[in-house]
């Protein structure tokens, strides 16, 4: 019982330390926020600081996304992101900010944080335009509020060593914590490979203001 207890903590301690970072954006120049472009969203304005990517959504706009230089199947992305002051205090509850993996081609996954709800979503995107919640998390200590920095990452690593390969495993942390370990068994539909940030509402998400900093992919170890 111990040796399985023993091998059970090594391998959860693999799961989540064993990658290599490949790209990292501090946005600290223009140069540097340029590297980040636009993925989707009909009014998206972006500027700057500096020290942060900053963007606001238009009108009749839902989401803003914006994808790194990267383009893989299994990677993990960190990001440093606020829901920015100027938000108007009439969205800011269903507004949320984003990470977003195998995006492109009409899906992908997206971690959803909602700072005034203290609550994420882990969110599957089908290509044919239907989504699926992975998991939920509410009442999080660790996402904070308007102009306060939330630490987000998250990670999609197909498996390996098993008898589907669309199997692929998910994590989520915010902060230092680790929120969720899922196992998606479908993956295989997803063929986008953009890793980015966001921002958004289920609804009309005009006035919505966030900034991002800090961005890192990092792929598996080893390859």
């Amino acid at each position: 019982m111990l040796a399985a207890a023993v091998a059970a903590l090594v391998f959860a301690a693999a799961v989540v330390a064993q990658t290599i970072g490949i790209y990292r954006n501090n946005m600290s120049s223009p140069g540097k926020r340029g590297q980040v472009v636009k993925l989707r969203g009909a009014a998206c304005e972006r500027g700057g600081s500096q020290r942060a990517l900053r963007v606001q959504i238009g009108t009749r706009t839902s989401e803003c996304a914006f994808r790194t230089q990267v383009v893989g199947r299994d990677l993990e992305i960190l990001a440093t992101e606020r829901l920015l002051r100027g938000t108007p205090k009439r969205i800011r509850n269903r507004t949320f900010l984003m990470l977003e993996l195998r995006a492109g081609a009409g899906g992908g996954y997206q971690l959803r944080v909602f700072p005034m709800q203290r609550k994420y979503q882990l969110v599957k995107a089908e290509p044919g335009g239907e989504r699926s919640f992975l998991a939920i998390g509410k009442g999080v200590r660790r996402i904070r509020g308007i102009d306060k920095a939330n630490k987000l990452r998250l990670r999609a690593f197909n498996l390996t060593h098993t008898r589907d390969p669309d199997d692929a495993r998910l994590l989520v942390f915010i902060g230092d914590k680790r929120f969720a370990n899922v196992v998606d068994p479908s993956a295989g539909p997803l063929r986008g490979r953009f890793a980015g940030v966001g921002v958004g509402s289920s609804r009309n998400a005009n006035g919505a203001v966030a900034s991002f900093d800090n961005i890192a992919v990092r792929v598996p170890n080893p390859f």
